[in-house]
Order: C-alpha cells, then sequence, then structure tokens
C-alpha cells in the first residue's frame, strides 16, 4: 500500500532512516535536495530507483539494524554499479528524530508554496480528467466551477472553488499562474479566456475547442475591444492536435504534457541568472 504523504509513514514507522541526496556532479537520476525514508520493511518516495537506489537503501536498513555505517556515502553512477548516468552522488543517512521530521515537513512546505499554481475552470467530464491527471504532479491546481454538484468526485488534493461569476477571480490570480479553461458554456470560456489575456503575466492561457472555436472567439475578442496580439498567447485547442482522440483521459494526458512543458519555458525565462 502507498503512503501519500512522510507524516503518515513516520507514524506508520517511527524507526526510520532519512536518505538525503546531499550532492550532485554530472549525470544523475534525481536532483540535489531529493530524499527518500527507509524503514526496516517500507519506503517512502525514491531518489531515482536502479541499482543506486539499492545500494541505499540496503545502507539505511542496515544502519536501522545496528550495523556501523558511514553517515555519508559517495556513489558513482558508473558501471562498477551496473549504472550509466555517469555523474556522482554524495548521500546523507540519518535516523529519524523529532528535529529530522521537522525539517522534513518545512522542506515540504516549502516545495509546496514554489509549487506553480494551475487554475482549471470547469468540471465536467475533461476538467475532471485534467484534474485527475495534473493531481500527482508538482502543482498547486485550484477547480473553479459555476455548477455546485460537478465539484463531487475531484481528487482531495485539488482545492475547489464554487464561483458563480468565476471570470472574476482571473484578476486575483498569482503571477506565473496557469489557467485551463474547459467549461460547458462556450460564452462563459471566452469570459474567462478575455480576462487572462488581458494579464500578460500568466505563464500559459488554454481553452478546450477547435478551429472553428479559435477563429470565433477572435471575432468576439475583437468586438469586445480586446488585443488582436493577444490571440498568440491562447493555446486553443489544448492538448494539440497530433493525436486524434477525443476521450477526456488522452485530452488530460496530452494537457498535463503541454501545460508542464509551457511552465517550465515560463520559469526559464522569468529567472535571474
Amino acid at each position: 500500500m502507498t503512503i501519500s504523504t512522510p507524516g503518515r509513514f513516520l507514524a506508520r514507522h517511527p524507526r526510520s532512516m532519512l536518505v538525503d541526496l546531499a550532492e550532485t556532479r554530472g549525470s544523475t537520476p534525481r536532483e540535489a535536495g531529493t530524499f527518500m525514508l527507509v524503514s526496516a520493511d517500507a519506503l517512502w518516495g525514491t531518489i531515482g530507483g536502479g541499482q543506486f537506489e539499492f545500494i541505499a537503501i540496503e545502507h539505511a536498513r542496515a544502519m536501522l539494524a545496528g550495523e556501523r555505517r558511514e553517515a555519508t556515502l559517495d556513489v558513482p553512477l558508473g558501471p562498477e554499479i551496473g549504472q550509466c548516468c555517469g555523474g556522482r552522488t554524495l548521500l546523507r543517512f540519518q535516523p529519524v528524530d523529532a528535529a529530522v521530521a521537522a525539517d522534513i515537513d518545512r522542506r515540504l512546505r516549502t516545495e509546496e508554496e514554489a509549487q506553480p499554481s494551475v487554475y482549471l475552470f470547469g468540471a465536467g467530464h475533461v476538467g475532471k480528467a485534467i484534474a485527475a491527471a495534473l493531481s500527482p504532479l508538482p502543482l498547486s491546481v485550484t477547480v473553479l466551477e459555476t455548477r455546485l454538484e460537478e465539484l463531487a468526485g475531484l481528487p482531495a488534493d485539488v482545492e475547489v472553488r464554487h464561483a458563480a461569476m468565476p471570470e472574476a477571480a482571473i484578476a486575483e490570480l498569482p503571477s506565473g499562474s496557469a489557467v485551463l479553461i474547459v467549461t460547458h458554456d462556450h460564452a462563459l470560456d471566452f469570459l474567462i479566456a478575455r480576462e487572462a489575456l488581458a494579464r500578460p503575466d500568466l505563464a500559459y492561457i488554454g481553452m478546450i475547442g477547435s478551429a472553428t472555436k479559435r477563429a470565433t472567439f477572435a471575432h468576439w475578442l475583437s468586438r469586445e475591444g480586446g488585443e488582436r496580439s493577444w490571440l498568440d498567447r491562447l493555446v486553443l485547442p489544448i492538448g494539440g492536435d497530433t493525436v486524434k482522440d477525443k476521450r477526456p483521459a488522452v485530452i488530460a494526458a496530452l494537457v498535463a504534457a503541454e501545460l508542464l512543458v509551457a511552465l517550465h519555458a515560463f520559469k526559464s525565462a522569468h529567472t535571474l541568472p
């Protein structure tokens, strides 16, 4: 059984080791700061898998069993351990006590606060599929819906908001947010998109639809006083048109990939060297 958070894992497995990826050089499976928890018979998280992780787990469990082992381990990721990444990693091992558990909690909260924000307007079939696809990703996801009954059945870690006028929420979004528009009403889609496109500081603005819907929106936007250049920032249709499959789960998978690429590009463009 998968335990979703370190806190729940430690509640079930109080005798655990923290395995920290303290330093990395060259090509490595995960970045510095990644960690996992190891108990005698369970694991939480991953530092990259493969023989490298197997060595770390064995080392941690030997320490838990009382063997004298080094608190750090310098592991080359080459042929000698059956991996071909080519880099090196420095692993740090700590028994989990109250101070270590508190530090884990602080690190996770810091990571969560730094996650990009995604606002999903609409919780119909496609909206629910997208919410489910985004839920396990390092994103802060909020779903807004005018129909209260549609907010049931969404992932537990997704924030939900019942909004009579969802377009009004655009003004409150943090800079760098992503907006996905998949409501049940074309007119509402257009209102939300217009408000979003008026904000140049948003990382991604996408709307479900087709080439015909894009042309209709362009005409409507011009009539409503929007700038034609705004259309360059609108992704419509979301998910691209390479895969000709309109099932909600397929659309959601394509949108998730598209969104991650856009958020990474926005972050890279707005991060000081």
